[in-house]
């Protein structure tokens, strides 16, 4: 049992000053004004510090995890020490509960990545499914993004979800002109900075990527179906217009990751759809690619998400920096990256949020500077997992 106190508790309602936090095997078992719990024997006291006790982040959109298997394009890292190297570094940044969104991608002719070969993304799949029978520091879960031109691995994402190794699906279009790329300039910049091509090459790319076959609606609409029987959650990606929205909204989709504009955002949101957002947008001012402001969407309520997309630690550095400098209100910004998430995927009945009788996933942030947080303690379960004490030099 642990007792934390000293600490400012980040609940779905507000941010509460003296009370204390009890957990209890892996539950959060009371909340009360401090003194009024009994400290008993075995019961280990938590000091906070006056700093912010948060639930633990979970991050649905995340490729963190291709760079630290592949951080060189030729160099593969053994898969299962990258998992567990991984996630020692996602609890430094608070994320306790991580979807690795791995891509089930068409070989790509700029780009290449041996990370996502189909071989490779199934090795990786069957170490993230294997963590749930192993000792691990955070959950792991599979985000599978899968583009529609990949024809070819439809079978493979149905045998994965009946694996029961599948918790998020995202349906992606990458074609330039439009979605994420409907600008082609963007996508001639994006390109280049790849690999060293000239505008003819990338001129027949562009044609070859607009020519090639993709999944049928009919197609899709099939394998969200197949997902949602399932109980996967089911999300679109790079939503650039109102048509499109209403289509994957016919498919069963809850969730619009990364919508292009502010407009469609608010179209989501008001069509009932998560939305959700990439936490280096916030850090950054826009999106690398010239599409919305986070920030701007979030001042609003059109984004309900914030993910780690590609920079585990812009979640918690995002949500300080909402509050510091858009002036928004903490206990909201916090819910971006806890309470919001677990809805999405259906699992705000057991992490999320700090409320009695859910899981002990929990976080201690202290600031070493006025505008530096840092996590110096994390739960993950009830258990204690990390403590960091951060010296003076």
């Amino acid at each position: 049992m642990y007792l934390i106190t000293g600490g400012r508790i980040i609940t779905e309602e507000a941010v509460l000053d003296g009370f204390d936090l009890l957990i209890d095997g892996n539950q959060i078992s009371r909340i009360a004004r401090r003194g009024e719990l009994e400290i008993v024997g075995g019961v280990e006291l938590i000091d906070a510090e006056g700093g912010y006790v948060s639930p633990g982040f979970i991050d649905l959109h995340s490729d963190y995890i291709e760079h630290m298997a592949a951080p060189r394009p030729t160099s593969l890292m053994d898969f299962n020490l990258s998992i567990r190297e991984t996630e020692k570094e996602l609890i430094t940044h608070g994320i306790t509960t991580m979807y690795h969104s791995l891509s089930l991608w068409k070989g790509s002719e700029y780009a290449y990545k041996p990370i996502r070969e189909p071989e490779n993304v199934r090795r990786l799949i069957d170490i993230i499914d294997e963590t749930h029978r192993s000792k691990h520091l955070v959950r792991h879960r599979f985000h599978a993004r899968f583009e529609i031109d990949n024809i070819e691995e439809i079978a493979s994402l149905k045998a994965f979800i009946a694996e029961k190794k599948v918790h998020l699906v995202s349906f992606m279009d990458h074609t330039p002109g439009q979605g994420q790329y409907r600008c082609l300039e963007v996508f001639r910049a994006t390109v280049k900075g790849y690999d060293n091509l000239n505008d003819e090459e990338i001129d027949r790319i562009i044609d070859r990527h607009q020519r090639k076959e993709k999944l049928t609606i009919d197609a899709i609409r099939e394998l969200a179906q197949f997902a949602r029987e399932h109980e996967v959650a089911v999300a679109s990606h790079d939503d650039d217009s109102i048509e499109k929205l209403e289509l994957v909204q016919s498919f069963g989709a809850v969730i619009s990751e990364f919508p292009i504009t502010l407009e469609i955002a608010r179209k989501a949101k008001e069509k009932g759809m998560y939305t959700a957002a990439g936490a280096p947008n916030v850090l950054l001012g826009g999106s690398h690619s010239g599409n919305l402001s986070a920030a701007e969407a979030i001042r609003e309520g059109s984004i309900d998400i914030l993910c780690s997309d590609y920079y585990p630690a812009a979640m918690l550095h995002a949500v300080f920096e909402l509050h510091r400098n858009h002036g928004m209100d903490l206990s909201e910004m916090f819910k971006l990256v806890t309470l919001n998430p677990a809805k999405a995927v259906n699992l705000d009945h057991e992490i999320g949020s700090i409320r009695e009788g859910k899981k002990a996933d929990l976080l201690i942030i202290e600031k070493i500077e006025p505008d530096f947080p840092v996590v110096t303690s994390v739960f993950v379960d009830g258990r204690l997992i990390q403590k960091t004490n951060y010296r003076v030099g």
